[in-house]
C-alpha cells in the first residue's frame, strides 16, 4: 500500500508551494519546490498591489534581480525574481535552522561564539557593500543560524534597498536601524556596521544599545574583555564618524579579538555556573613541590628508624 504525497496548496510560476512559513517581513512566504531544478526553496510572495504600475514593477525586478549576482556563504542566496499574476515572488535558499533570536533565548551568549558569528556577518555585509548594497534589517529575528551553526544574513532586504525604495517603510524591519536612519536620514555602509554592532551588543547583554550612547557591554557581562568592549562600542557609536568606516575593518578588529581570546585559552568564555577556574600551572607546580617535600620528610624519618 503506498502512501499518497500531499499536494501543493498552491502555485508561482514553476514553484509548488508546500507549508506556509512566518514571514519575517512583508507579503506571504511559503516552503516550495522548483518544479524544474528538483531543489526546496524559500518563496516570498509580495502584497497585492506592491509596486502596482508596469514600469515600477519591472524596475524593482531588474534590480532585485542584480542581487542574484551576490554569493557569500553567509547571505542568503537569492534565485529568482519575478512576476504571476500580477504578484512579485522572490525565491531564495531554503534554510535549514532557527533564528538568532531563538539561539539566543534570552540569555548573554558565549563570548567568542557571539565573537564568531559577528565575523561572519560584518564579512557577508562587506561583500554586499562591495557589490554595491547597503543592507537594513539586521537583526536577531531575521538573521538565521543553519543547522552547521553558522550565520545566514538575509538577502531580501538586499532586495529590498536595492529596488524597493518607495516603499521601504513597509518592507524593511527597523528594529536595528542606526541612529541616522531613526532620524530620517539617508543610510551608508556604516549604517550596516551599526546593526552589526547592534546585534553583537544584544548577544553579549541580550539588550540592545541605546542610540545616544551605549554603556559598555562588559558593566554588565563580566565575561566580555576591554578590548572587546572598545570594539562594540565604537561599531555602535551614535555619530557615523565615529565609527568603523567599513564592515572590512570591523571584521578585522574582530578576527584579531577572537584571536586574543583563543590565546588566552577561552578567556572571557566561561559559564556562570561553572564549577570553578582551572588549575593553572602555578597552582600544579605548588602541589607537586608539596607533595615531593614531603615524601622527602618521609624517607628522612624512615631513614632514622
Amino acid at each position: 500500500m503506498t502512501t499518497a504525497v500531499p499536494g501543493p496548496i498552491g502555485v508561482v510560476a514553476h514553484y509548488n508551494l508546500l507549508e506556509r512559513l512566518e514571514p519575517a517581513g512583508p507579503g506571504e512566504l511559503y516552503r516550495a519546490r522548483d518544479t524544474k531544478l528538483g531543489r526546496t526553496v524559500a518563496v516570498r510572495l509580495l502584497p497585492p498591489g506592491f509596486a502596482a504600475e508596469p514600469a515600477e514593477r519591472e524596475s524593482l525586478l531588474e534590480k532585485a534581480r542584480s542581487v542574484i549576482a551576490l554569493s557569500h556563504p553567509n547571505v542568503t542566496t537569492l534565485f529568482d525574481a519575478g512576476e504571476d499574476d500580477g504578484r512579485v515572488y522572490l525565491a531564495f535558499e531554503f534554510l535549514k535552522g532557527q533564528s538568532l533570536r531563538a539561539e539566543l533565548a534570552g540569555r548573554p551568549m558565549n563570548v567568542r561564539r557571539a565573537v564568531e558569528l559577528a565575523i561572519q556577518m560584518a564579512d557577508a555585509v562587506a561583500d554586499a557593500h562591495a557589490a554595491g548594497f547597503v543592507h537594513g534589517g539586521l537583526s536577531p529575528d531575521s538573521i538565521v543560524i543553519t543547522a552547521k551553526g553558522h550565520a545566514k544574513i538575509p538577502a531580501f532586504e538586499l532586495a529590498a534597498r536595492a529596488g524597493f525604495d518607495k516603499h521601504a517603510a513597509d518592507v524593511r524591519l527597523r528594529d536595528y536601524d542606526s541612529p541616522e536612519e531613526a532620524r530620517g536620514k539617508a543610510a551608508d555602509e556604516r549604517s550596516d556596521i551599526y546593526s552589526v554592532g547592534a546585534v553583537l551588543y544584544e548577544m553579549l547583554t541580550t539588550r540592545r544599545p541605546l542610540h545616544r550612547g551605549a554603556s559598555a557591554p562588559g558593566a554588565s557581562n563580566p565575561h566580555v574583555p576591554a578590548e572587546l568592549d572598545d570594539i562594540v562600542l565604537r561599531a555602535v557609536a551614535p555619530n557615523p564618524d565615529s565609527r568603523f568606516q567599513s564592515a572590512a575593518a570591523f571584521a578585522a578588529e574582530m578576527r584579531a579579538m577572537a584571536a586574543i581570546l583563543d590565546v588566552r585559552g577561552g578567556a572571557g568564555d566561561e559559564a556562570d555556573d561553572d564549577a570553578g577556574p582551572p588549575a593553572t600551572v602555578g597552582r600544579v607546580l605548588l602541589t607537586t613541590i608539596v607533595i615531593l617535600g614531603a615524601l622527602g620528610v618521609l624517607m628522612w624519618l624512615f631513614l632514622r628508624t
